[in-house]
């Protein structure tokens, strides 16, 4: 039988903002069962009282608590960012022509200067990130019918980790997560082994910054949990 405690806990759990908000006591339970009563109620196919939400969501959010007390982190102490803005990005089709072209862009970069390209490839697009200086010659390489989309006034945040804490669980998440609690759209992520790169909004890279720079100055060895 589906009880109320069953369809709230579930409800939650598909949204971790909100499991992170009640874990550290920052969103009201009545707010919220406000908020997830019309899904509840949807999920239920009757009304439900509004306490028995808060109820469902209060108990919800012990068992949140005691699951977290004692979970690791993982340690950011020495972990560092680096920005760089002017980044512009282009997503092609993927198709037998633009794979051609995918080893041109690399001859195009001066990575001796330190200068940005990353290209993903998914089953059917092809998206490439760069400064926004080599823009134009990169679209040459390619047929104005072969863009799907360009976006210029970008940058990236890369969030070099060290070695032994690249496989820390939670840790996109937790990056991800400092970036969502400030509004800020995340384009692309790109991932190394230990470089984590996030395509933002050039006017969202000072709010990123200290976004970030706060998750690691909270997330060391030495920090107060």
């Amino acid at each position: 039988m589906v009880t109320v405690a069953h369809v709230v806990s579930g409800i939650i759990q598909k949204r971790p903002f909100l499991e992170e908000a009640l874990v550290n006591d920052i969103i009201n339970y009545a707010y919220l069962a406000d908020m997830i009563k019309p899904e509840v109620e949807h999920a239920m196919r009757r009304e439900v009282n509004r306490y028995a939400i808060i109820m469902a969501i209060r108990r919800f959010s012990e068992e949140l608590k005691e699951s977290f007390v004692g979970q690791p982190q993982p340690d950011l102490s020495h972990a560092d960012i680096t920005i760089t803005s002017g980044i512009f990005e282009i997503t092609a089709v993927k198709s037998a022509n633009t794979l051609k072209i995918i080893p041109k862009l690399y001859d195009l970069i001066n990575f001796g200067a330190g200068d940005f390209l990353t290209v993903t490839q998914g089953l059917y697009e092809i998206t490439v990130l760069s400064n926004v200086k080599y823009m134009n010659e990169i679209l040459a390489l390619f047929e104005k019918k072969e863009i799907k989309k360009k976006s210029t006034g970008l940058s990236s945040v890369i969030v070099r980790i060290p070695e032994k804490t690249a496989e820390s669980v939670g840790l996109l998440y937790l990056l991800t997560k400092a970036l969502g609690w400030e509004n800020i759209n995340i384009y692309e992520v790109v991932s190394t082994l230990t470089e984590e790169i996030f395509i933002i909004s050039e006017m969202d890279t000072a709010t990123a910054f200290e976004a970030v720079k706060r998750l690691i100055n909270s997330n060391g060895p030495n920090s107060k949990k």
